[in-house]
């Protein structure tokens, strides 16, 4: 069994807190014995997957895989062709990390989401733009390292597919069980 599940801003992904308060997926009322497969950020939102099967995790995460998971970052102003070409090819160090190649572009027209809960910084001198980015590697917080290495902080990130899957149907907090056709996408590349 594979879950599909949108992680709203400020949920641990894990079962039990690391400190008294803190928000985690027990309070989503998951089938027993699921798991995340993979992570997002306490501050990041969107597609996490939840599984009942063992080794599902390895075989996801795998560098060896080069299993594709596509982001969307809103970034502080507009990034240049320059920025853009950083990402993309690669090399950007990033705590001791260098960078893959990954793909990455300023979508037209840009996405609409509900604002967050809180809300962004927010700054009238300076505009926002959403960026789309796939990566195959999935270092810690390295959407955001890799806009900040560009100049330009993420703002937001919302992870909006994993390979093939890109649900449209999951508002912040709900979930799903995939349906096996829907389970074989995630392995897509």
């Amino acid at each position: 069994m594979i879950i599909a599940f949108h992680k709203p801003f400020g949920v641990l992904c894990q079962f039990t807190p690391d400190q008294p308060g803190q928000r985690t997926l027990a309070e989503f009322s998951f089938p027993p014995h699921t798991y995340p497969l993979g992570r997002l950020d306490l501050d990041s939102e969107g597609l996490l997957l939840l599984s009942n099967e063992p080794g599902l995790n390895n075989r996801l995460l795998d560098p060896k895989t080069a299993h594709p998971r596509t982001y969307l970052a809103q970034v502080e102003r507009t990034p240049e062709p320059g920025s853009i070409s950083r990402l993309t090819k690669g090399g950007l160090v990033i705590q001791g990390h260098r960078t893959l190649p990954c793909k990455a572009s300023i979508p037209n027209p840009q996405p609409e989401f509900p604002p967050r809960d809180p809300p962004i910084r927010y700054r009238p001198s300076i505009p926002t733009t959403w960026l789309e980015i796939t990566l195959t590697e999935g270092k810690n917080r390295q959407v955001r390292r890799m806009t900040a290495a560009v100049g330009h902080p993420t703002l937001r990130l919302i992870r909006i597919s994993i390979g093939a899957f890109h649900p449209t149907d999951l508002s912040p907090g709900s979930w799903r069980i995939l349906t096996p056709a829907e389970s074989r996408l995630i392995w897509q590349r």
